[in-house]
């Protein structure tokens, strides 16, 4: 037998622990934390531990066995001690009450098992028919990181660099301001949509959106149903006072008939340290089977449920690769985005990537931004490389080892160095050497293989010549070309990445340096 009040410390001291260091990863500007600290909490999370463990085998792939376990013992505890969502949730519910006249008493909740069962056929048939992004909507996981990246992270950045030109006014230089070159307004815009629903549901219901809408609440729920250790009310102790029910967030205590729906509880142990009677017993005991109403639910749902997921498996199969179109006299023809180096095409990163945006929160040049429909409504949300607010580090391979799910594979420097994600296209009539009549090489400047090079023209200039089987996509030429509104040189995506061939110079080639600055 636990005892009680050390199951409830243990509980908000794990939590806390989670939250926080999950919320610091995502608004880690300067490489503070080192990739095993980065992992130790992210293995943990059970969707992007799912997809990584189809993508590679490694020991963050474990982690789903680790919380399956968990949850067979335990029932859903990972919704309370692990889940950076649901914790977040108990600090909304926790600030809302601070604006109470009276302290929020929760009450017991009709189960809503036709919504979150139908939610979570959907979000599995959809996964299986490449709409994996759907998956990725409503994980938990990526919820919290899109809030983190395009919500809170902007607030840090904008105080810092208050505070930064605070104490540069009194020759006080020991806070860094911290560029920030994009901000997505397609991101924001789903982030507030969404947060909303779970700010609301928080504050109002308790933890109605990991009982309703969260398909890993569901698929836990599931589980905990045969769970070792469970929630139960004493039926001779407990005198049906509704204390333990007035604290339940998930709404799961039936203090009438005296029953807990352990499908539902989330483990917050609130109603073992409510009870004064010691009605409310945590131990080991036989699994709860369904009532009739539930099975009854059960049947209609799977019936209602079995037309909308064949009409979701062959929507998927009319989508196709997206094409880049501009309206213009001079276009950029891209054929396809470019993907981040390590994965491997666009076919594995849409079909891996759950749009935390972890990555997106790591790339120190903030190349990476979210998509709107470059990769298709498939990737509707996932990062691209977007070359128009930066360009990728030649030595940063940050992304490939933040990225939880695999969809970014890790790779080393030698591999980042050679992994061609795009291939360079040059504009001759866009180009400011042939318009201007005047001198510029800005892209050869800054290309790390020199597949950009400067040859005569017209005898007193130079104009660029492009070598595509060196060049990695890095996008430096086309962040660097002053053209507007088209570029005259740009970087079309690799469908499936290639491995460049090496230039002939490349150990006397130096790479620009990250902190060096365009021209333009």
């Amino acid at each position: 037998m636990f005892k009680p009040h050390n199951l409830k410390k243990l509980r908000v001291f794990v939590s806390i622990v989670f939250l926080l260091s999950l919320s610091f990863i995502f608004l880690d500007t300067k490489e503070t934390f080192p990739v095993w600290f980065r992992e130790s909490f992210l293995f943990l999370q059970l969707v992007p531990s799912v997809i990584q463990a189809t993508t590679v085998i490694g020991w963050m792939a474990l982690g789903i066995l680790v919380v399956i376990i968990l949850t067979l013992l335990f029932g859903r505890i990972y919704c309370s001690f692990i889940c950076p969502l649901g914790i977040l949730q108990d600090v909304i519910t926790r600030i809302a009450n601070l604006f109470r006249k009276k302290k929020r008493r929760f009450r017991f909740l009709k189960a809503r098992n036709i919504l979150r069962y139908s939610l979570l056929i959907v979000v599995v048939a959809a996964s299986f028919s490449g709409f994996i992004i759907i998956l990725g909507w409503l994980d938990p996981f990526s919820v919290f990181g899109r809030f983190m990246t395009h919500a809170v992270r902007p607030v840090y950045i904008y105080i810092n660099n208050g505070i930064s030109s605070l104490l540069f006014s009194i020759n006080n230089y020991w806070l860094n301001p911290i560029e920030f070159r994009a901000y997505s307004w397609a991101s924001a815009g789903a982030v507030v949509a969404l947060m909303t629903l779970v700010v609301w549901m928080a504050a109002a219901y308790g933890r109605q959106y990991c009982n309703t809408v969260c398909p890993v609440g569901t698929f836990l729920g599931l589980l905990s149903k045969f769970s070792l250790y469970k929630i139960r009310l004493d039926q001779q102790l407990c005198n049906s006072c509704g204390l333990c029910q007035q604290v339940c967030k998930a709404g799961c205590i039936n203090t009438k008939e005296k029953s807990v729906d352990m499908s539902r509880c989330v483990g917050c142990y609130n109603c073992l340290t409510a009870c004064k009677s010691n009605g409310v017993l945590y131990s080991i005991g036989l699994p709860i089977t369904s009532d009739a109403s539930h099975n009854s639910s059960r049947r209609q749902f799977l019936g209602s449920s079995a037309s909308l997921v064949i009409a979701t498996a062959g929507l998927a199969n009319t989508i196709d690769q997206p094409q880049h179109e501009n309206p213009t006299t001079i276009p950029e023809e891209k054929n396809f985005p470019v993907s981040p180096p390590g994965s491997k095409s666009l076919d594995h990163f849409v079909s891996k990537c759950i749009a935390c945006h972890l990555c997106v929160s790591v790339c120190p040049k903030q190349v990476l931004q979210p998509s709107l429909f470059e990769y298709g409504l498939k990737g509707f949300l996932q990062p691209r490389m977007d070359y128009h607010t930066s360009f990728c580090n030649f030595d940063c391979t940050l992304c490939g080892e933040a990225c939880p799910t695999g969809a970014i594979l890790p790779l080393t420097l030698e591999q980042k160095h050679v992994e061609q994600i795009g291939k360079v296209v040059f504009i001759r009539r866009n180009c400011i050497v042939r318009t201007d009549l005047t001198d510029c090489g800005a892209c050869s400047e800054h290309c790390p293989t020199k597949a950009v090079i400067m040859v005569p023209w017209r005898k007193v200039l130079l104009i660029p010549e492009v070598k595509p089987e060196i060049c990695i996509g890095c996008g430096a030429c086309e962040y660097a070309c002053p053209t507007k509104p088209f570029k005259a040189i740009y970087v079309d995506g690799n469908k499936v990445h290639q491995i460049a061939d090496k230039p002939e110079v490349l150990e006397q080639l130096a790479a620009p340096k990250p902190e060096d600055d365009f021209p333009f």
